[in-house]
């Protein structure tokens, strides 16, 4: 039977955060993981690139049934704590749009860096460890695992969500909730495209590969990203960001003109005399593989593009203002947990301390991570929601 002051379940980003911060502290501390190595959605992350963190990281870019439980860590470790951990590594990155640091060459060097720090700090990192039970004791927690038995005083479980199963994702986290009393939240594939059925499956087949800027708005929620059209239905940043907030049977508006108004290019198109058609004027605009496709459809009046915008109706305007400006679906689902980035929802948060991480019923008992009920937007806040939670937790166990 081996003893560690700390057992970390789950080596990925807020599994490892936390076991350097506590090993510098002087715990012992042992990282348990049961893939064949750590940090494997650190690795696939950005596109390979890990998009580690972002600038401008609020409580806004969270949901929670309890929206204020991320504020206290968030606030503790802010990204440019972490920034000056990758800076100590001489960490080459870059910022895209929309305050998003990416590594300039691969997502191995964030993983190298948390890595390194956990070997400095003497943390045990074993993998293909499966635990097998656990129990809790007058001092602390008795685990069965495939590499033998485990004492620790502290047990923090960084199992993170459902998402990505082929990256090695379970449900272990949310069954040592159950297991010790503590309530689940109701869990959904997020950050995830959109799959569309009969006639729209067809039209996004037909698009499949085109990408374009539009708003999407779900509810009173609304970005302003690039949509992508997939064959399996529709994807890209603004479709992942929306699916946070996105619920079965609800519907998404989609702004294909965003910051124009057809209606006026339409007026000026007409009070120009131009003889150039509709397609070819709108191409300017847009894809034109999206004008040809969108034009055909059977909301739009008949003939409209080929018809002399003098002649146009006040109905014939409304009908493509609509159309391209205010275009409403309700995607049928999502490709679920197979492609999605994150769990939304996960153990319930008012069962745990927004300050030191561990469950208020259980004493030594921590949950950080993608496995609490807390999910960020696309754009490195998930990240930084784990290296907060992990750092913080990190200080007390």
């Amino acid at each position: 039977m081996k003893y560690y002051d700390c057992v970390i379940i789950g080596g990925g980003a807020a599994g490892l955060m936390c076991a350097a911060t506590a090993g510098f502290r002087g715990r012992s501390v042992a990282v348990l993981d049961h893939a064949n190595k750590v940090g494997k959605k650190i690795l696939m992350s950005g596109g390979g690139r890990c998009n580690f963190t972002n600038y401008d990281v609020s409580p806004e870019n969270f949901i929670s049934d309890n929206p204020h439980f991320c504020i206290s860590a968030l606030r503790r470790y802010t990204p440019y704590d972490f920034l000056a951990l990758v800076q100590r590594y001489d960490l080459q990155y870059h910022e895209k749009a929309l305050g998003q640091l990416f590594c300039d060459h691969k997502s191995k060097d964030i993983l190298d860096i948390l890595l390194a720090e956990c070997d400095q700090a003497g943390v045990s990192i074993q993998t293909r460890c499966t635990i097998e039970s656990i129990e809790q004791t007058d001092k602390g927690f008795t685990l069965a695992t495939t590499n033998g038995g485990v004492q620790c005083e502290s047990l923090v479980v960084a199992t993170g969500g459902l998402s990505i199963p082929t990256m090695g994702a379970t449900g272990f986290g949310y069954q040592i909730a159950k297991q010790f009393g503590l309530p689940v939240t109701e869990r959904e594939a997020a950050l995830v495209p959109f799959t569309l059925s009969g006639q729209w499956l067809e039209i996004a087949r037909s698009l499949s590969g085109v990408s374009l800027p539009v708003t999407v708005e779900c509810g009173e929620q609304r970005f302003a990203e690039a949509l992508l059209f997939t064959h399996r239905g529709l994807s890209g940043p603004a479709i992942l960001q929306i699916s946070n907030y996105w619920h079965r049977q609800e519907a998404i508006t989609i702004d294909f003109l965003p910051g124009e108004s057809l209606a006026d290019l339409l007026n000026q198109w007409r009070s120009d005399g131009q003889k150039t058609t509709l397609k070819n004027r709108l191409s300017r605009h847009l894809p034109k593989r999206f004008v040809e496709t969108w034009l055909e459809l059977p909301s739009f009046p008949s003939g409209l593009q080929d018809k002399p915008l003098a002649e146009w109706s006040r109905a014939d305007m409304d009908a493509l203002c609509e159309g391209f400006h205010r275009w409403q679906i309700v995607p049928p689902g999502t490709e679920g947990y197979r492609t999605a980035e994150v769990t939304r929802g996960g153990v319930d948060t008012q069962a745990v301390s927004s300050k030191t991480f561990e469950a208020r019923a259980v004493p030594g008992l921590y949950f950080i991570g993608e496995v609490l009920d807390v999910t960020g937007w696309l754009g490195g806040y998930n990240f930084q929601w784990a290296w907060a939670s992990g750092h913080c937790a990190g200080q007390v166990i």
